[in-house]
């Protein structure tokens, strides 16, 4: 079994695109986009407290963005990661940002959706 995190080698995965729009409530912020899953049977990423390290790793297939928004679902903050370490960032974000209610994660050039990334309290 393959781990779901990795970049696609053209030609040999197969995959699944799909559009999503990770919001609940419909308005102007939605920003569908698209989504690839692997078309093989993957493992599951299981440390939901944490950045996949492969992801972290590999700044040119996955360049980071990591967008705020608030209980409206009004966007509230934006900033690329660059050489930036997630983890940390998103625990900055929290920190100084106390309108921002969860964060989506998506790839900074092609807009994909990662995940969505909720404040602990």
């Amino acid at each position: 079994m393959q781990s779901f995190i990795k970049p696609f080698n053209k030609g040999v995965d197969k995959r699944i695109l799909l559009t999503h729009s990770p919001f609940e409530i419909d308005n102007a912020y939605n920003q569908p986009g698209p989504v690839f899953i692997n078309g093989a049977e993957v493992e599951e990423y299981a440390d939901v407290y944490r950045f996949p390290p492969e992801i972290k790793a590999d700044k040119k297939s996955f360049p980071l963005s990591l967008i705020g928004y608030n209980d409206e679902q009004q966007m509230a903050f934006t900033q690329l990661v660059g050489d930036a370490d997630v983890d940390e960032l998103i625990v900055e974000i929290f920190e100084q940002h106390a309108d921002v209610k969860y964060l989506h994660a998506r790839n900074a050039q092609a807009c994909c959706f990662i995940c969505k990334i909720e404040r602990v309290e």
